[in-house]
């Protein structure tokens, strides 16, 4: 009979040489990775490649390109929101779920939107499972107004747009953050937003990270001659 793996050499390589170095260095968030077991959340098919600096794709998804971001990416995001105990967040593109499950451990309530429904429902199981009981994961389309009346403290959209939703700005509170990485291939850049005021908002843009489009978001228009 095999022994089961050793998966604690694996996390800590993964945070002391992938994720330190990318300069997540606050405590509590390294702790908190060591304590919400990322193979949990990884696709069956790829769960050996779970502490991989690498994207994972989804199994059966609808559509090419969907994959569980790197580990670097989520931890790196994850420090930058200053996510509090009191916040109420909303994440676009649920996946495997491994993003809510960080933001649940440090927020009061996540809301997690998935257009895929075979995705969503995966997600919300394995949440579930690995009891995460302040997440809920809704199958529905990011990319479309949202409905008037929630607001968030904390907005991630888990994957890239061409730019920022303006939209999904009017849905922060005041003090709120949101997180999303903007451009095109080869260069994107991680924006956090933070609403300031009634009517004004401030960017940082502290790092670079090229990685797949969120679905159905607008894509600046082509020209040919």
């Amino acid at each position: 009979m095999t022994a089961p793996l050793n998966t604690d050499p694996l996390r800590y390589n993964m945070i002391e040489q992938q994720i330190r170095p990318w300069n997540v260095l606050e405590l509590d968030i390294l702790e908190q990775l060591s304590i919400v077991r990322r193979e949990d959340y990884v696709p069956a098919a790829h769960r050996s490649m779970a502490f991989f600096d690498l994207e994972l794709p989804f199994e059966n998804a609808k559509e090419p390109g969907q994959c569980m971001l790197s580990p670097k990416v989520e931890a790196r995001m994850l420090q930058d929101l200053h996510v509090k105990k009191t916040d109420t967040v909303l994440e676009i593109g649920t996946g495997s779920g491994y993003m809510a499950a960080l933001l649940a451990y440090r927020a009061a309530k996540v809301l997690s939107l998935e257009i895929d429904e075979a995705i969503a429902t995966r997600a919300a199981e394995t949440l579930r499972r690995n009891g995460v009981h302040n997440v809920e994961v809704r199958c529905a389309d990011g990319a479309k107004p949202l409905p008037s009346g929630p607001t968030f403290d904390v907005i991630v959209l888990s994957g890239s747009v061409a730019k920022v939703p303006q939209n999904l700005l009017g849905s922060l509170n005041i003090g709120g953050r949101l997180a999303a990485i903007v451009g095109d291939e080869p260069m994107m850049r991680a924006h956090f937003i933070t609403r300031v005021s009634e009517g004004k908002w401030e960017t940082t843009q502290p790092w670079d990270m090229v990685v797949p489009r969120l679905l159905n978001f607008p894509e600046p228009t082509r020209f040919s001659f």
